[in-house]
C-alpha cells in the first residue's frame, strides 16, 4: 500500500496542486501541460516536403502530432553526461510552463540484447547513471517512466536467457528497486514501473514482478509502452493489477486468459455456468458485450474481482500509437505473432488519445505519449530468411530503431482515433 507521503506527492503531481519547479515560479497543473521536445529533423523535413507537394492538409496533421506533449528517452552515456541532458530538458519544460515525462532506458541486458540492446555494463555502472539522471531533475517535477519492457524480459528467465555477470532476476530486481529509491528521493518526482500490457504478462505476474521491483515505494506502474493495445481494455487490465497487488494474493488473481466465473443468475440460469475463454485483443472489452462476442466480455472477471479489495496503486497508460488497437497479424496470414514480428512497425495504425491527466478515472493518472509517434521500431523482415526488407510497407528496409519513419508517421496522424482534425 502507498505511503501517506507518496499518496500525497502524486496527487500534487496529477491532481489540483502546485507544480513545485526548480525556478522561481509554481504555476498550477491545471495551467500546463506535458512538455513538447524539439522535433525528430526527420519529422521537419517531412512536413515541409508535403507543403512543396501541395499537400497542406497530411503537413497540418503531422505539425498536430509533433507539437503533442511526448516522452524524451534517456538510454547512455556517463552519469555526468545523463545529468547535464536530464538538466537541460527539465529546463526547456520550465520554459515551456510543462511537465517532463522522463524514460529511463539504460538497464544491463536492455531488451535481452534484441532490436534495442545495450545498456550499463553492470549493477553498479546503472546505480552511477540513476544517480546522474536523478540529480539533472533536481527540485523540478517530472514523470518518470523507469525502464520499459525490464519487467517483461528479465534476465534469467524463459524469455531471456543472456550470458553475462549478474543475468538473474535478483539482479534485475535490486537493479529496480535501486532505480525507485534514488529516484523517488527528488520531492517532486512520480515514478512508474514496467507493467507490459495486457496481451502479455497475465494479471497475477505482472503484480508479482512489480511489488519484486519496489511499486509500493513508487507512484504506480504503466502499461502498452511502444504498444498498441486499446485504452479501455488497459484501464481494466491495469485496474485488475492494482486489485491483485492489495490482494496480496497474486498467483490466485483472475487473469485476462481465462474470462469465466460467475455470471448474473438470469444469464446462468438460461445458457449455464460459463466456462470462459481468453479476451481477445481485437476489440474493446465490456461487461455488456453479448455473449455471442464471449472473448470481448469482462462481466465474469469483474464479478469476481468485485470480491477482491479496491486498488490503490496508480498507473499511466501510453497512447500514442493504441488509436485502431494491435494488428491482426493473423488475418494477415502470419502463423504466429513472433513470425509476423507484430510489435514491430506494424501497418494501419493510428494514434490514440492524446497526453492528458483528465482520465476520469482515479486510478488512471495520466494518458501519455512515452512512444515517439513517428519513430521506428527497427529493422524488420516479418521473420523472411535472408531478406533486409519489411512486406509490409512495400518492401523497404525499415529504419533502425529510433530512427524517423516516414511512412509509418503519415499513416499514424492520419488513422489517429480521436482524429487530429
Amino acid at each position: 500500500m502507498l505511503t501517506a507521503r507518496f499518496r500525497m506527492k502524486g496527487a500534487a503531481i496529477f491532481a489540483t496542486v502546485t507544480l513545485a519547479l526548480s525556478m522561481t515560479a509554481t504555476p498550477t497543473l491545471a495551467a500546463a501541460a506535458f512538455y513538447v521536445p524539439p522535433p525528430d529533423k526527420g519529422a521537419v523535413k517531412q512536413i515541409k516536403d508535403l507543403v512543396k507537394q501541395g499537400d497542406p492538409s497530411d503537413a497540418a496533421l503531422l505539425t498536430a502530432m509533433v507539437t503533442e506533449g511526448h516522452a524524451v528517452w534517456f538510454g547512455s552515456g556517463t552519469p555526468g553526461a545523463v545529468r547535464e541532458q536530464v538538466k537541460k530538458t527539465m529546463r526547456l519544460a520550465y520554459a515551456q510552463n510543462t511537465v517532463p515525462v522522463l524514460v529511463a532506458y539504460n538497464l544491463p541486458y536492455r531488451d535481452c540484447g534484441q532490436y534495442s540492446t545495450g545498456g550499463a555494463l553492470s549493477a553498479a555502472d546503472y546505480a552511477a547513471w540513476i544517480d546522474g539522471f536523478a540529480s539533472g531533475i533536481g527540485n523540478g517535477t517530472a514523470v518518470v517512466i523507469l525502464e520499459p519492457d525490464s519487467l517483461g524480459l528479465i534476465p534469467g528467465t524463459s524469455n531471456c536467457t543472456v550470458v553475462g555477470p549478474e543475468n538473474t532476476p535478483a539482479d534485475r530486481y535490486g537493479e529496480l528497486n535501486g532505480g525507485v529509491n534514488r529516484l523517488e528521493l527528488q520531492p517532486n518526482v512520480s515514478v512508474y514501473l514496467d507493467a507490459t500490457h495486457s496481451g502479455w504478462l497475465n494479471v497475477g505476474d505482472a503484480a508479482t514482478r512489480l511489488v519484486a521491483a519496489g511499486v509500493q515505494n513508487a507512484q504506480g506502474f504503466f502499461l502498452n509502452v511502444s504498444n498498441y493495445q486499446f485504452t479501455a481494455n488497459q484501464v481494466q487490465y491495469g485496474t485488475w493489477i492494482s486489485q491483485c497487488i492489495a490482494s496480496g494474493n497474486y498467483s490466485g488473481c483472475p487473469n485476462q486468459y481465462w474470462n469465466g466465473g460467475p455470471l448474473p443468475a438470469q444469464i446462468a440460469v438460461l445458457l449455464g455456468e460459463w466456462q470462459g475463454v481468453a479476451l481477445s485483443p481485437y476489440g474493446v472489452w465490456s461487461d455488456s458485450t453479448t455473449l455471442a462476442n464471449a472473448n470481448l466480455n469482462t462481466s465474469g472477471l469483474n464479478l469476481r474481482y468485485a470480491a477482491y479489495p479496491a486498488g490503490t496503486t496508480h498507473f499511466v497508460i501510453d497512447t500514442s500509437r493504441n488509436g485502431q488497437g494491435p494488428w491482426d497479424w493473423a488475418a494477415a496470414g502470419y502463423a504466429s505473432a513472433g513470425a509476423a514480428q507484430d510489435w514491430c512497425n506494424p501497418p494501419g495504425r493510428g494514434l490514440g488519445i492524446t497526453p492528458t491527466t483528465n482520465t476520469g478515472n482515479a486510478l488512471v493518472d495520466a494518458y501519455l505519449w512515452v512512444k515517439v509517434p513517428g519513430e521506428s521500431d527497427g529493422s524488420c523482415n516479418r521473420s523472411v530468411s535472408g531478406s533486409t526488407t519489411d512486406p509490409e510497407w512495400g518492401g523497404i528496409v525499415d529504419p533502425a530503431a529510433g530512427a524517423w519513419f516516414s511512412q509509418q508517421a503519415l499513416q499514424l496522424a492520419q488513422l489517429a482515433n480521436p482524429s487530429l482534425h
